[in-house]
């Protein structure tokens, strides 16, 4: 058997701008076969390629690997503030319990900045569909009960094909218009066997976009502590550049306090009944949201965010999804 070392995770010293990637390895292009696929768009996964939530390191495990050498490396929990374990000690032991959530993977999106006849989700990712990374990191954490795909019917195949893979129930449901219409048909409660959508008994609801293949299990693992705790949390970062709002003819109005600034990821994690009441209002008011998060705004309740990855990035273009296979996958050092 071949040795499996293990892609440790990316640290970030946000006050100096400064990454340092540890222990990264490097990936062959070429996966062991684990049951063989009959689908020609999914090709076949290796078990060793698959994200892991009982990892100490990163979810990302490979074979075929050469050490990238890195000069003083530093561990990423050293650098990343972990919202869930700071405050009092009530805090500290929240404990989401297991097969408790149900994830709603938006696989819908038709990806047209990407300039490809496929969806972005479903473009391979160093041989992998980009949609099936997530999937495989949600399906293994004990906390997660259920994964609703919200997909194209003609891109069902692509996730069934990984049942035999994956130890979490499976439903799916058609995309709407708009963000917001495809999370609402991925949340219609499912007292009917025949219904596919998230099961009345989820304690919480995990949102995540299926085109940001690099979450880590971690970084999931604290923002659903903060959903509980806090009833809505979502993942984020700080912003590291500086920001301007503009006029309408393009001239600067001011430079905005970058302090205050979070960049908004996925997953976004929050109580079934809230995200209810809260789709009920936007619903009858007409509201047009760009994340999910903000369904609970327009209710004025409190929305937590818990600071994730850099890594966690949305392959929209191109260049996001070289990005994605450099972080993967980077060049050994020379």
């Amino acid at each position: 058997m071949k040795e499996v070392l293990k892609h440790r995770l990316v640290s970030f010293d946000t006050a100096k701008t400064k990454m340092a990637l540890v222990g990264v390895k490097q990936l062959s292009l070429s996966f062991p076969i684990f049951g063989c696929s009959s689908n020609p768009r999914m090709p076949a996964i290796s078990p060793n390629n698959l994200p892991s939530s009982s990892s100490t390191y990163s979810p990302f495990q490979f074979q075929n690997i050469q050490v990238l050498k890195t000069r003083n490396p530093k561990w990423f929990t050293s650098r990343i503030h972990c919202s869930a374990n700071s405050g009092p000690i009530t805090q500290k032991n929240a404990i989401v319990k297991e097969r408790s959530v149900s994830v709603i993977l938006l696989a819908g999106g038709k990806g047209k900045r990407m300039g490809s006849d496929m969806p972005k989700q479903y473009l391979p990712l160093l041989g992998q569909p980009i949609a099936l990374y997530s999937l495989y990191t949600f399906s293994q954490m004990v906390e997660v009960k259920e994964i609703v795909v919200v997909c194209d019917s003609s891109y069902k195949d692509i996730f069934e094909d990984t049942k035999d893979k994956i130890h979490v129930d499976l439903r799916f449901t058609e995309p709407g218009k708009e963000r917001q219409d495809s999370v609402y048909s991925g949340l219609q409660t499912n007292t009917n066997p025949s219904v596919q959508a998230i099961d009345s008994d989820a304690e919480l609801v995990c949102i995540h976009d299926s085109a940001r293949p690099l979450v880590y299990s971690q970084d999931v693992e604290k923002v659903l502590k903060d959903g509980w705790l806090h009833g809505a949390a979502v993942l984020g970062v700080p912003v590291k550049a500086t920001i301007k709002e503009a006029s309408n003819k393009s001239f600067v109005v001011k430079t905005l306090d970058r302090k205050a600034l979070w960049e908004m990821q996925t997953p976004q994690v929050i109580k079934p009944a809230l995200l209810k009441e809260g789709f009920d209002l936007v619903n009858r008011k007409g509201l047009e949201v760009t994340d999910d998060v903000s369904i609970v705004e327009h209710l004025g309740h409190p929305v937590f965010i818990t600071e994730g990855s850099y890594t966690n990035i949305k392959i929209t273009t191109p260049n996001d999804l070289l990005l994605a296979e450099r972080i993967l996958n980077p060049r050994p050092s020379s």
